[in-house]
């Protein structure tokens, strides 16, 4: 397969290019008894076999069990050891959202270890690097830059494989991030915290840059791992269309509009690119108001932690996007008080008459998941979208790895308590009074000026050829990305063969 771009550098191989890395990492996997699933596996729980099956009833999900490398999928049942047949979902209604469309979020705190659905883009970039023998777990140093849920993904998963891993984040995440780290990394030294916050990729680039230079350093970037994209389209696309699929099974005449998603690494969007393929979805990529790149190319600061700024991930398929929308982080802060306080609850249920179960299900909702939640009502409106149009979207982690925000937020804003005048106040600005400002529906010029601005990221700070750039424009260049899971599963089962490990 040829798409015109360096396949080495971008981990896109599709046979062993090192022979005595390959033959050290089958001998380490024997060793540790580790078993590679399958990126069909992943997409598809039921294809596991009935021995792993087994065997993981015995396993906690949240431990460090290279078995738990079978859970790194949407099908997982919140708080125990089973899967379940429809990924975990909530239908948000119109008295939560005031629009008809509905919106609907799977649930990305059901993922093992790290409670995001990020342990999948970790597992999406790792495991190709191993089984072409590009990575060494006996050598190399697997280097994780991110905001945080990548870098905890991929500390999980190179724990799992019996490597170690080194989690670079900006220094002022939520302090969630860093306890959880502080309880999984081989060695204290290998948390690195850069200067800033969510707006400072930059910087995580600067630190992995330097790391660089060390050969036994080994850079995962979800913002330039085509893995990260590839892992997304053809595990989390799929569990979006079955999530679809199962409520239209119901409501023939329900017709999937749109899909939105918030841009971190941009290896969420890659669902979009998915459900646009099967169900023709337009795909609305989300950012946060406060530092608006897309929309702008602005700069500034935000909270809305997990998600992107003042770049473009080479990653993102642009030319596929149909909308951006910018959300500011006074909503998803706000929001989650009300989701989340006993005072807010109560607002919901007596004021707008949400469901008891509704409720109760936000608190699932993360920072970035409310993000995702507004830009849909955006969407919707802009779109004029009616009940039976469906909207898919991902609630990619919950509000517990946000309890140390709240806290602060509840210390500057509201000392005295929050109250339901407090949540009415939040709920009518945010959500009752939502509109579609900033947002604008991509034409050719509009994709052409983002994709455009990608080229001072990659090519002027980060070296990227102007060739292995453009070739992105292209939606053959993504199409013959997205052939690459059954090769690489046939490349998994040959060197699952090769340590000989089963369940």
């Amino acid at each position: 397969m040829s798409i015109g771009i360096d396949l080495e550098r971008f981990g896109l191989l599709q046979a062993v290019v090192d022979e005595d890395n390959y033959k050290s990492s089958v001998s380490r996997f024997q060793e540790e008894n580790i078993l590679l699933p399958t990126f069909e596996e992943l997409a598809d729980p039921t294809k596991i076999s009935d021995s792993v099956n087994e065997a993981l009833k015995q396993i906690d999900p949240n431990e460090a069990h290279p078995l738990n490398l079978f859970r790194v999928h949407w099908y997982n049942e919140y708080g125990a050891r089973g899967t379940v047949d429809v990924p975990q979902h909530i239908v948000l209604p119109s008295e939560l959202t005031g629009v008809d469309a509905k919106i609907v979020l799977a649930f990305g705190n059901r993922f093992p270890m790290i409670t995001a659905h990020k342990v999948l883009a970790a597992y999406s970039c790792f495991a190709p690097r191993v089984i072409s023998g590009q990575f060494n777990p006996a050598h190399h140093r697997a280097i994780w830059p991110s905001t945080g849920n990548f870098a905890r993904g991929g500390i999980a998963i190179s724990t799992l494989m019996r490597s170690r891993g080194v989690a670079v984040l900006p220094e002022n995440m939520s302090q969630e991030r860093f306890d959880w780290l502080d309880k999984w990394v081989m060695n204290p030294d290998d948390i690195i915290r850069t200067p800033g916050s969510e707006s400072n990729v930059k910087e995580i680039y600067d630190a992995c840059n330097e790391l660089e230079k060390d050969e036994s350093n080994f850079i995962f970037n979800q913002f330039s791992e085509y893995a990260n994209h590839i892992g997304h389209y053809a595990v989390t696309g799929r569990a979006l269309g079955h999530v679809f699929e199962t409520l239209k099974a119901n409501q023939p005449q329900l017709n999937l509009a749109a899909c939105t998603f918030a841009s971190g690494s941009a290896g969420t969007l890659a669902a979009g690119d998915r459900l646009k393929d099967d169900y023709g979805a337009k795909i609305t990529a989300v950012e946060a108001l406060e530092c608006p790149t897309m929309l702008y190319n602005g700069y500034g600061e935000h909270n809305i932690q997990g998600i992107g700024d003042k770049h473009i991930p080479l990653i993102h398929n642009v030319m596929n996007t149909d909308i951006v929308a910018g959300i500011s982080d006074a909503a998803t802060d706000g929001l989650n008080l009300v989701f989340t306080t006993d005072s807010g609850k109560e607002y919901l249920k007596s004021e707008h008459q949400v469901p008891a179960e509704i409720v109760d299900n936000l608190r699932h909702l993360g920072f970035s998941s409310i993000c995702n939640m507004m830009a849909s009502i955006k969407t919707a409106k802009e779109l004029n979208l009616g009940p039976n149009d469906v909207i898919m979207t991902v609630a990619t982690d919950g509000s517990e790895l946000y309890e140390s925000e709240k806290a602060h937020l509840m210390s500057d804003k509201y000392p005295d308590g929050f109250t339901a005048k407090d949540a009415h106040e939040i709920f009518t600005t945010h959500v009752v009074n939502a509109d579609s400002q900033h947002l604008e529906i991509l034409n050719d010029v509009g994709r052409n000026r983002i994709f455009n601005l990608g080229y001072y990221t990659w090519v002027e700070q980060q070296g990227i050829s102007v060739e292995d750039f453009d070739a992105r424009r292209s939606q053959e260049f993504w199409n013959e990305l997205h052939k690459f899971p059954p090769i690489w599963d046939e490349m998994i089962r040959d060197f699952n063969a090769q340590t000989g490990v089963s369940a």
